[in-house]
């Protein structure tokens, strides 16, 4: 008898089936292709796999490549050691693997925890392939002791554990060498992941016992600072942090410089897997002047770190350090912590948050603004939507006149760049506010550019917030090597990334009140504003367009049309432009053609513009 199930096509498939029919599609051919035995456990594990599978992933697919894939990933999930991770990158063909895709497949089988599917996916994004379909199910499985799988249990039992599938389907990678690289680089994610899942309860008891320290053994601190440090890390390990990794440091002395020096034993998370340096690398590589600071007799650090997450979410890690003081009371170390602020570390108010509460109601008291009056509501607002890293980072004297400056520009139709420079020198902050309808990709990407050069710097990372006020704010991070970041005339930089922004519009805008006066002129550019085409903006300087307005301005039924002929100062000897504009239809050249040459005239060639002034009849200019 033939076992062999017909095939559905795609075609098929996206005609109307249901998850669920397809399903039972895939587990009939189960039942005709596995062996009695194992039949059961196969078709339970088929329905954990695509359980969860949105129908138009199902549809896109041969029922033969749905019960391959699954197999595949049972068979590969049949041994793994406890503790670990299994992964490895094929490209299923039918004469090796017996079914087959057009994508390179990566399969992973592991201990379910949390940030699996964010970490994998942000590594398949860095590697700049695109990801086709991904799947993860949770399956709960029996095990021997050396990891053989037993069977599958039902998905409401509780007895079993929960093991994580995933199977994720990307570019293809050809390259063999690719290949490996590619499943290399995952299981140095998951393992990273292992390690910040497993070593959370003892970083979060870490600063539990900093905690029990402060307040049997207060550093000598303002009373006020100690305790608005203490309400900090009450505040972050209330799931406002994400710990990925921690460390502890003695700052010592070494040939006449201080260097960071790793306690023997102390790295937990993600940092316990760099087990060969002794020194805090970052530490000794910036300048003399920002190395002094970890002499500073403080209790908190809060900046970014130098090194991209690849857990949870990708940018830059938050770095939390919490300074050491010895018996004489002078800075002798610190305990580092790295992570993520939560999402709602970034979504309460800074009211709520220690250490920002008081940096902004100490930004709002320096202002001098009555409160409750609509200015100091204006300059809350702008404290409560600053960017929160930024926000963390900034000292009150910058925030002051970074915040005031934002208060003054209003809505006013106004180009205006903060910058801050990082104290150590890793990167500079760029806010760019901008009028909102002047802002798009092509303006922003032109900003990055001058800001790398302007800063010497290695990579930009960017966020836009667009609201309904008449200003956009782009948030533009330039990262640069200490030591190395180059003095700037910031207000000429602003000016250049003013120039990259501005617009044929603008210098018609600027040219019109100039040429006519700021009454006329501002009631012209407003009808003229999108009057121009393409074509007419690209040949026709901005200030060139002035007169042919008010030859337009000059039309009126009675009089359809006005003319000129001038010389342009580029044009050779002998040559001559003549312009014609006309309300309504176009003036075919067949008709004028004749007139010109019996003027002694040679048409070389001709241009037609279709221009339309707001509330007015259309003009044609040749």
């Amino acid at each position: 008898m033939n076992d062999r199930m017909p095939q559905l096509s795609r075609h098929d498939l996206g005609a109307g089936l249901s998850r669920d029919e397809v399903l039972e599609e895939v587990i009939g051919l189960v039942r005709r292709r596995v062996a009695a035995p194992q039949q059961e456990m196969v078709v339970a594990f088929v329905r954990c796999y695509y359980g969860q599978v949105a129908p138009e992933d199902l549809a896109e697919r041969d029922v033969a490549d749905l019960y391959g894939a699954a197999l595949s990933n049972l068979d590969f999930a049949r041994r793994r050691a406890p503790g670990t991770a299994r992964v490895r990158a094929y490209n299923p063909t039918l004469a090796e693997h017996g079914w087959q895709s057009t994508h390179t497949v990566i399969e992973i089988v592991n201990d379910d925890m949390p940030f699996l599917v964010d970490s994998v996916t942000m590594e398949v994004n860095r590697r700049g392939v695109a990801l086709h379909l991904l799947i993860h199910p949770l399956i709960p499985v029996r095990r021997s002791a050396d990891g053989t799988l037993e069977s599958i249990e039902p998905l409401v039992s509780k007895a079993a554990p929960a093991e994580s599938l995933i199977h994720v389907e990307v570019d293809r990678v050809a390259d063999p060498a690719e290949l490996e690289t590619l499943a290399a680089d995952v299981s140095r994610v998951l393992g990273q992941v292992r390690a910040a899942v497993t070593d959370w309860p003892a970083m979060r008891a870490r600063v539990q016992g900093i905690l029990r320290d402060l307040e049997s053994s207060p550093p000598p601190l303002d009373a006020a600072e100690l305790a608005e440090g203490r309400a900090f890390l009450e505040w972050m390990i209330g799931d406002h942090f994400t710990f990925l990794g921690s460390r502890s440091h003695d700052l010592v002395e070494i040939d006449g410089e201080d260097v960071l020096r790793i306690v023997p034993g102390s790295a937990l998370g993600t940092m316990r897997l760099d087990t060969k340096r002794e020194f805090a690398s970052g530490f000794s590589a910036l300048p003399p002047e920002a190395r002094a600071d970890a002499r500073r007799p403080e209790l908190l650090v809060i900046t970014k770190s130098t090194v991209r997450s690849t857990v949870h979410r990708p940018g830059y890690l938050d770095y939390i350090g919490v300074k050491l003081f010895g018996s004489d009371g002078k800075v002798c170390g610190e305990h580092r912590f790295l992570g993520l602020f939560t999402s709602t570390a970034y979504s309460d108010s800074p009211s709520e948050i220690p250490l920002l509460r008081h940096k902004t109601a100490e930004v709002l008291a320096r202002s001098g603004l009555p409160p409750g009056s609509h200015s100091a509501k204006a300059l809350a607002h702008i404290l409560d939507t600053y960017p929160r890293d930024a926000l963390f980072q900034t000292s009150v004297d910058e925030l002051v006149a970074t915040t005031n400056g934002i208060l003054h520009l209003g809505d006013r139709q106004r180009f205006r760049l903060f910058a801050r420079r990082d104290p150590w020198e890793r990167f500079v902050s760029c806010l760019i506010f901008t009028p909102r309808d002047r802002y798009n990709t092509e303006i922003r990407r032109k900003w990055q550019a001058i800001l790398m050069a302007a800063y010497d710097g290695s990579a930009t990372e960017f966020n836009v917030q667009m609201t309904d006020t008449a200003l956009a704010r782009i948030h533009i991070i330039v990262r640069t090597r200490p030591g190395h970041l180059p003095a700037v005339d910031e207000r000429d930089l602003e000016r250049r990334l003013g120039a990259a922004a501005r617009r044929w519009e603008d210098d018609l805008d600027a040219a019109t009140v100039a040429a006519l006066g700021e009454s006329r002129g501002a009631k012209l550019r407003r009808r003229y504003a999108t009057a121009f085409p393409a074509g007419y903006r690209d040949a026709v300087p901005a200030r060139a367009a002035v007169p042919d307005i008010e030859m337009i301005e000059g039309l009126d039924p009675q009089r359809p049309f006005d003319m000129q002929l001038y010389r342009p100062l580029e044009a050779p000897p002998g040559v001559l432009r003549f312009k014609v504009l006309r309300l309504g239809d176009p003036l075919t050249l067949s008709a004028s053609l004749p007139l010109l040459e019996r003027m002694g005239l040679q048409v070389l060639d001709e241009q037609s513009h279709h221009i339309t002034p707001e509330g007015q009849e259309p003009v044609w200019l040749h």
